[in-house]
């Protein structure tokens, strides 16, 4: 096996996108539906029809709660709590309109990997790769932002899907970000010798770029007076920099680039 699933007791989104490969989470899945949400895709296939209708969500996210404080030691009843929360936070009321998980979303993603950790406590002989890959959504950086925890989860879903070179690119990216470059490496490898022959090169500099730049913010250069200066943008937009060489002969000329 290329990668250890447990990791000893155990940039953003993947932008690799290479023709039929173009995909969020490997071979065509679609996690939430349009707009990176909804009511129609992964999470509804993970357990059938039960809570087919939203309301019902909550009653499950209850009964497994209670399953679970009556049998901590059930790993079913901790992997049903992880997905009907993923049910739940597919909800109106926990994503805009542009596709954003709001704070209360967050909050039911920080419950469902609380119940994952649980489950995954409980050394299931294969841990849910499906369930896996949700969880990957949920350390996002637009869900809990937690690269290292999102690496785990990929490696159980690139064990199940060996051959899927989208999997292995989005581990390769969020190992980069996680700065465990052994296991970007070795993931970005597989990403690119898995890719079709015409898109390899791509894949490679893509990741490569990944590699270089992990967090993908942008820093700005600019020569003012005479003086360069390298910074980063606030929240306010506001570019915060600090000198790092004078070039002589400049006088009051201002430019920027960005790395």
């Amino acid at each position: 096996m290329l990668f250890d699933l447990r990791g000893r007791h155990r940039r953003r989104f993947v932008r690799v996108i290479y023709g039929g490969l173009a995909v969020l989470f490997g071979s065509g899945l679609v996690l939430f539906g349009v707009g990176g949400f909804g009511g129609t895709g992964i999470l509804t296939s993970l357990t059938g029809n039960e809570g087919s209708n939203h309301a019902s969500f909550s009653a499950q996210i209850e009964k497994y709660r209670k399953l679970t404080r009556t049998q901590p030691s059930n790993a079913s009843a901790w992997e049903q709590l992880a997905k009907n929360l993923l049910h739940e936070a597919s909800g109106e009321a926990y994503v805009t309109s542009t596709g954003q998980v709001t704070s209360k979303g967050k909050e039911l993603f920080t419950q469902a990997s609380q119940a994952w950790a649980s489950y995954l406590a409980l050394n299931p002989s294969k841990p849910n790769p499906e369930l896996a890959l949700l969880m990957a959504t949920v350390y996002s950086e637009t869900g809990l932002n937690e690269p290292a925890k999102a690496v785990e989860v990929l490696q159980i879903a690139v064990a199940d899907r060996p051959t899927d070179a989208a999997l292995y690119a989005q581990l390769a990216e969020y190992a980069y970000k996680a700065h465990n470059t052994r296991v970007g490496d070795l993931a970005s490898a597989k990403a690119v010798a898995l890719a079709p022959a015409s898109e390899r090169t791509r894949v490679k500099n893509d990741l490569a770029e990944v590699k270089a730049n992990p967090s993908g913010e942008k820093t700005y250069t600019t020569t003012t007076n005479g003086k360069t200066y390298v910074g980063k943008l606030n929240s306010k937009g506001e570019l915060k920099a600090t000198e790092v060489k004078t070039t002589p002969g400049s006088s009051g000329s201002s430019s920027t680039t960005t790395k």
